[in-house]
């Protein structure tokens, strides 16, 4: 008959206590309970702690809760004729707690956040298929970085997330940390997103989860270069080479408006003629959508002497930064900048061509046209899947629509006075 009986390695303050599982001779794995005690708390004699302290009898109920477990699901092993070892007792000691699920799913943030690292290449990413970006598992190991610094000695489980643990997370994160708001919220929302998934795995999660706020702020500094700045870079006087490249990649990506991965790829057989117009067509990588872009004067005029050459977008954004300071762009605007010391993006006023990077040409061509192009037919070229985005994106709002509106009235207004005005001239020569 099997039996069961803990025991004490070490004479530390905060001992492990052990669980030994006598079947025969030969036989009788070992393994930690996670639970821990002081040995002057511990009697030898019951193999127990002592009853003389309050907390004492709670361990106590625990362990006697746990080789009643133990042993039931002995039992229920050999009965199917199931192997039992060292492997087997941990497993079953950690299922009792709780620490994994019937899937062997941890219950711990950290191994959740594990999991989806361990498994990236079989998860769904945006375009239907499968493997997600080498973006989204550096997020994914930020946070898991983040929560390790965060919880310290305290390992968290799933449930453990509701609402004030995303406000206690969000308020280290922005004052004690000093991210900022919008990265802070982006990790909270990152948070939520591994314990759904961990809930598809069958682990407990709280019932607060939907309610997290996760939101991220309006765009407040949209950046973008204005069609006189653009201007300004197509006339500015620049003496080499990789900088008049460089130049011809920024002004053709805001002329077409795509992020600069896909930009910097563009190559002649992305440019085709359909029912007599000229494209360009081209698969996104981010969202895997496939995108035609007309072939329009200003961009025939950017390539009148061919594509640039094919250069990285590290040099890319290193270089426009350059160009955009020989055009003079250098208005001091708000922005954050990456301090080296800090390891931190600041917030503060900077030269805005110290700002620029790849991803002003899309904000730049759904800023420039905004009202000029259809916006159903910018969001076909941005891939923005609804309007509230593709405004939020370039920072427009409420006003905006009523400034719209009012231009629509306004120019209502016009035509009809100068048909008024036309009907009148034509009566009076009517007259005549």
């Amino acid at each position: 008959m099997a039996t069961v009986k803990y025991e004490l390695l070490g004479n530390a303050e905060n001992t492990p206590i052990y669980l030994r599982l006598s079947i025969k001779r030969g036989l009788t794995p070992r393994r930690k309970t996670g639970l821990y005690i002081n040995p002057k708390n511990w009697s030898k004699e019951t193999g127990l702690p002592k009853q003389t302290i309050s907390d004492n009898k709670n361990l106590t109920i625990d362990l006697l809760e746990l080789k009643i477990k133990i042993l039931k699901c002995y039992n229920d092993a050999s009965t199917n004729g199931l192997d039992v070892d060292a492997n087997w007792l941990s497993y079953n000691i950690d299922l009792h707690f709780k620490r994994i699920n019937k899937n062997e799913q941890s219950e711990f943030i950290i191994d959740a956040i594990q999991s989806i690292i361990d498994n990236a290449g079989n998860r769904k990413n945006a375009k239907g298929s499968l493997g997600i970006s080498k973006s989204r598992i550096n997020s994914y190991t930020s946070l898991k970085n983040i929560l390790s610094k965060y919880q310290k000695e305290k390992k968290y489980k799933v449930k453990d997330v509701n609402v004030k643990f995303a406000k206690d997370l969000l308020l280290y994160l922005i004052n004690k940390e000093n991210y900022k708001q919008s990265y802070a919220l982006k990790k909270i929302a990152d948070l939520k997103t591994v314990c759904y998934d961990a809930e598809l795995d069958g682990l407990e999660v709280s019932p607060q989860l939907k309610k997290i706020s996760s939101t991220r702020p309006t765009n407040e500094n949209i950046l973008y270069l204005n069609p006189k700045e653009l201007e300004a870079i197509q006339d500015a006087k620049l003496t080499t080479e990789a900088l008049k490249n460089a130049r011809k990649w920024l002004l053709l990506g805001c002329d077409i408006g795509q992020r600069g991965g896909d930009l910097l790829n563009l190559s002649e057989d992305d440019f085709v003629t359909r029912n007599g117009y000229e494209v360009i067509e081209l698969q996104q990588q981010k969202t895997g959508k496939n995108i035609t872009i007309p072939v329009l004067e200003t961009t025939k005029v950017i390539l009148e002497t061919g594509l640039p050459y094919r250069i990285s977008i590290q040099k890319f954004n290193k270089h426009i930064k350059t160009v955009c300071e020989k055009a003079k762009i250098d208005k001091l605007i708000k922005g954050s900048l990456y301090d080296d010391k800090k390891k931190r993006k600041i917030d503060g006023q900077y030269p805005k061509h110290k700002l620029i990077s790849s991803h002003v040409c899309r904000r730049s061509f759904a800023t420039n046209l905004y009202g000029i192009l259809p916006t159903t037919l910018i969001m076909q070229i941005t891939a923005h899947s609804t309007e509230k985005m593709l405004l939020n994106y370039i920072g427009k709002n409420a006003l905006d629509y009523a400034q719209q509106i009012a231009d629509f009235y306004t120019l209502q207004a016009l035509k009809e006075n100068k048909e008024s005005n036309l009907k009148i001239v034509k009566d009076a020569s009517n007259q005549n």
